[in-house]
């Protein structure tokens, strides 16, 4: 096993090789628990490494924290720990699947925005190191409008709502999107309909919060996609695989691939410009003052 300082140079020399990148920064929430967000979350980023990026993912859903689960990892430290225990952020992020990396934000999260303005700055300080480190960063928020999710959501540029066809969960993501206008009407929000049994459904589904939230808010909502309802899923979590490890050419495997061509093509076309990690710190820095 490699030791602690050899790992240590490493994140530092691969910071300082891409220093001018431009991390993006995207947070994924979702209305309600049980529509599959967490699990949208971790294969849409293993989506983006099979493309060659460096990708992050930050587990802060405060009351079901399962991204460790979903993977078969263990998670050593949370990110307290850079207070509590006096490690850096490079010994709290863990190593996942495909060269995936990931930190725990743990249970004890919930005291962040109670933290005071010190405390917090030491942690902001530790996650501004992942600016030029990571291509993309991803927070799994918590389900529902939470005062730390929201507080999340609002900092962010470029937001992910995942919802499935479900008539209470398009009711709730709704409400978070209601939410969202209230605070930060230019918000980035895009759609991603889970577990939809055609694509006319998915279609569907997310026409119909578009066009609810264009009508009643002034608010133009994208479609990412969608992701096909597929027992390949369930097999997979059982396994604590990632379902586009384990079942690789499954339907859900395909849809997130879709996701990912969409989200970089979007990318490339220049519609989805944002501020990245860095602006999202600032504005977290900005809130705590």
């Amino acid at each position: 096993m490699r030791d602690q300082a050899e790992r240590l140079r490493e994140k530092v020399q691969q910071t300082a090789a891409h220093g001018g990148r431009q991390t993006r920064l995207i947070t994924v929430t979702s209305g309600k628990g049980g529509v599959g967000k967490s699990n949208v979350t971790l294969n849409f980023a293993l989506g983006l490494v099979e493309t060659g990026q460096k990708v992050v993912v930050f587990d802060v859903d405060l009351g079901l924290a399962n991204l460790d689960v979903l993977m078969g990892i263990s998670a050593r430290y949370h990110l307290l720990d850079i207070l509590y225990k006096d490690v850096t952020l490079w010994e709290i992020m863990e190593k996942g699947p495909q060269g995936l990396e990931f930190i725990a934000g743990g249970s004890g999260f919930t005291q962040f925005l109670q933290l005071d303005e010190q405390k917090i700055g030491k942690l902001l300080d530790q996650l501004s190191l992942l600016q030029g480190y990571a291509d993309t960063v991803l927070l799994d928020t918590g389900a529902g409008i939470s005062k730390e999710s929201m507080q999340f959501i609002l900092c962010s540029d470029e937001v992910f709502l995942v919802t499935t066809p479900e008539p209470t969960a398009i009711t709730d993501a709704y409400a978070v999107i209601k939410m969202i206008h209230s605070r930060n009407p230019h918000t980035q929000i895009k759609l991603i309909i889970n577990r939809s049994s055609s694509p006319r459904e998915a279609k569907h589904t997310a026409d119909k919060l578009t066009m609810v939230a264009k009508k009643f808010l002034g608010m133009d909502v994208q479609t990412l996609g969608f992701v096909d309802d597929d027992p390949a899923v369930s097999l997979a979590v059982k396994q604590q695989r990632p379902f586009l490890m384990a079942y690789p050419h499954s339907q859900a495997a395909k849809s997130i691939r879709s996701l990912v061509r969409a989200h970089l093509g979007g990318a490339v076309a220049g519609q989805t410009e944002t501020g990245g990690l860095r602006s999202f710190l600032s504005k977290i820095r900005d809130m705590i003052r």
